[in-house]
């Protein structure tokens, strides 16, 4: 990063966030390889081993855990997206002339609302955005729907995906197609920036 970029505080906290995500993501996986492989071996053992299979992950877990470094963290695809999209983002700020900060201000824009042009459940640029009426947060038509029939056949509400909203109960009948955000994102795919 940048000196900008790493003097910002705001940046930095993202970016530690980012970072723990990372590990977090990284221990999850190095997880669910052991459960895998511990749980593989028991196929070949005696049944009495089934009872020792937890001790065994967990000390599998904590071996693997020691032995990895907190600078491979810095290669991660979350850490490296992160920091390549604030390089981009203070790059089309520097880019813009001071003669004329009208252009700044519509780069601000723009890039505010890329962020919403990414439906919150499938981290994918939205094809058919939908706005909910209740909250007005936004998914991509195929996605919220796939949730809502999901949460429906297992007999229970369906909870907007957005972090920290407050509707427990999203409907298919409280979803409407957003033609204008959808034309905003044909507009953006057109001009060559695509959506991250």
């Amino acid at each position: 990063m940048t000196t900008d970029e790493e003097g910002n505080p705001g940046i930095r906290e993202m970016e530690a966030m980012i970072l723990e995500c990372a590990k977090l993501d990284r221990e999850i996986n190095h997880f669910v390889d052991i459960v895998q492989q511990v749980t593989g071996e028991v196929n070949t053992q005696q049944p009495e081993a089934m009872f020792s299979l937890s001790a065994k992950v967990k000390e599998q877990f904590t071996e693997r855990i020691a032995r990895l470094s907190d600078a491979e963290l810095q290669n991660h695809l979350k850490v490296v997206a992160f920091r390549e999209n604030v390089k981009n983002s203070f790059n089309q700020a520097s880019q813009v002339s001071v003669e004329n900060p009208e252009e700044l201000d519509d780069d601000i824009a723009v890039t505010q609302s890329q962020v919403n042009f990414s439906c919150p459940l499938t981290q994918l640029e939205m094809v058919n955005p939908m706005k909910n009426k209740k909250c007005n947060h936004h998914y991509d038509e195929g996605a919220i729907l796939g949730l809502i029939k999901t949460k429906q056949s297992q007999k229970k509400k369906c909870r907007c995906p957005v972090v920290g909203c407050g509707n427990t109960d999203v409907r298919q009948e409280d979803l409407i197609p957003d033609q204008m955000l959808r034309r905003k994102i044909q507009s953006q795919k057109r001009h060559g920036n695509p959506v991250r």
